[in-house]
């Protein structure tokens, strides 16, 4: 009736000023909050966006530019080091590697923080940035990746099985990711928990169904962490999450009472035997300081962490070297050249310490690390106290995002940085590890990955063990794979197919090398 429409007219109206004065309200407020941080602060800002209430710098976000390529391009107007507002969030953006490592090595613990989503991962931080898992993470990942049978064995022993399946698709093109997926997920599980899975096995399925949709959820920009507020509100990508995360810790949780259960002083089988005896070490001895916060949660979370540090980047590293192998034949033939003439190429003996021996090979990996960074955007930091970064002023809670796209791709330190080049990168100044100040495709300081050493060693073990396989192609007729990535934690190459055509006479190279011995791989 009429007084329904009355009121339902007033109530409109009234809806209508709640709103405007709400937001005269944010926009007064966002205002004054900026008048008094510029009164505060003795230091200049950094270059801004322009940033607005509420929705911060989206507007100028816009862009059909993957992000890293985008605040590159954003560079060139605002400088090395830039400020925009994500939301109520301050987001800092590192453009070189001079402030890089200001951020990530001079003030590394000062910027340690992580985003929300990030935490959800780790317990609300329980991970092993500062504690002594960490120390015993790098030790025990590191230890055998020069040569000891603890790490070399689980890649030669997953390289050689990945490689016989391959020997028999030489007939059809296949997608090489599924088998580099289990591959590098079977040298994990066996260096923290001695297990190895074969294809279909339930549980390796489910790790590979959780690991799949931590990384794609946390790719996400999250609204949650733009607009805290929105966490009282259902958010399906926090939902996924916290999903796969409580499937994670269980498998973990598993694991580890397993190991509790058959624990033994006299045998350290694996990395989660090893926490456990620093663990138990530090519960025995109250003085001991190489124990000090060792607790259920770190212990997993360390071996969690070892998980998403070491499975996806790797595979990824993996798939866009096949793409550039692909792309570049000559490349491949190149590598093949150096182990054939080396001399001393076997699977068993196929470590770091043969790097020497096969330069171009070498060289090719620190190529693709640097064209095409597995993570271009490293994970944001979050600053843990007032600090600066360079001459700009940095309040505690702000976001530092390291462009690692723009220092790998820098023209100051790279001659043609779009080119890929093998050849240009490995020419490096006597003495020097890296081709540039500029290199850091692992990170650096108390946030680096943990498994860089793994890492390089399985990048160099696999790639080494397919081309002296197999002759790597395009199927006939079909365009060369993408060099554009899918955006996200990881920079994940599109989908491809290629022939894996055995190499004429490989046995007979390899039986025929230095060592007569047959490889012990197999």
């Amino acid at each position: 009736g009429p007084g329904f429409s009355q009121r339902l007219k007033r109530l409109k109206m009234a809806w209508l000023i709640f709103t405007c004065a709400f937001y005269a309200a944010m926009i007064f407020l966002f205002i004054l909050k900026k008048k008094i941080w510029a009164f505060q602060t003795d230091e200049r800002n950094p270059p801004s966006l322009p940033s607005w209430p509420i929705i911060g710098s989206l507007l100028s976000l816009r862009s059909d530019r993957a992000p890293h390529v985008f605040f590159q391009e954003l560079q060139e107007k605002y400088g090395d080091v830039y400020s925009l507002m994500m939301g109520s969030h301050n987001v800092i953006i590192v453009n070189s590697h001079h402030y890089a490592k200001e951020v990530l090595l001079k003030k590394g613990k000062t910027f340690a923080g992580r985003p929300r989503t990030v935490n959800i991962l780790t317990r609300d931080g329980k991970d092993n940035r500062f504690s002594c898992s960490r120390r015993l993470c790098v030790h025990r990942t590191n230890h055998g990746c020069n040569g000891s049978a603890f790490s070399r064995v689980p890649v030669c022993r997953e390289a050689s099985a990945m490689c016989d399946v391959l020997e028999g698709t030489q007939s059809v093109a296949v997608d090489l990711a599924p088998e580099l997926t289990r591959a590098v997920t079977n040298v994990v599980c066996s260096l923290c928990f001695s297990s190895s899975y074969k294809r279909g096995d339930p549980e390796f399925e489910s790790m590979l169904q959780y690991s799949q949709g931590i990384v794609d959820t946390v790719a996400k920009d999250s609204l949650v962490d733009i607009f805290p507020w929105l966490q009282i509100f259902p958010n399906e990508d926090l939902r996924i999450l916290k999903e796969c995360v409580s499937v994670r810790d269980k498998l973990l949780e598993t694991k580890y009472r397993e190991h509790k259960a058959d624990y033994s002083d006299s045998v350290q089988r694996d990395l989660l035997d090893a926490l456990l005896r620093a663990k138990r070490s530090s519960e025995n001895n109250n003085t001991s300081t190489q124990g000090v916060g060792l607790t259920d949660d770190h212990l997993l979370m360390t071996v969690g962490d070892i998980f998403g540090a070491g499975v996806e980047t790797t595979t990824t590293v993996l798939k866009w070297s096949i793409v550039y192998l692909v792309h570049y034949p000559e490349v491949g033939t190149s590598s093949c050249t150096d182990m054939e003439m080396s001399g001393t190429w076997r699977c068993d003996s196929n470590v770091l310490s043969d790097r020497g021996n096969l330069p171009y090979l070498a060289a090719t990996i620190r190529e693709v690390l640097r064209i095409r960074p597995v993570s271009p955007l490293l994970i944001p930091h979050v600053a843990v106290a007032d600090t600066s970064i360079g001459e700009y002023a940095v309040k505690k809670g702000a976001r530092v995002i390291v462009n690692l796209w723009s220092l790998h791709h820098d023209q100051r330190e790279w001659k043609n940085p779009d080119l890929f080049d093998p050849g240009e990168s490995r020419k490096t100044e006597p003495g020097c590890a890296v081709p540039s100040a500029s290199y850091l495709p692992f990170g650096a300081g108390v946030r680096v990955c943990l498994g860089e050493a793994l890492a390089k060693m399985e990048l160099f073990l696999f790639l080494s063990w397919l081309l002296h396989r197999f002759t790597l192609e395009m199927p006939a007729g079909q365009p060369l794979p993408s060099l554009d990535g899918k955006f996200g934690v990881v920079l994940q190459p599109q989908k491809f197919k290629v022939h894996a055509h055995p190499r004429p006479g490989w046995k007979e190279v390899a039986n025929s090398l230095t060592n007569p011995d047959p490889p012990r791989c197999h």
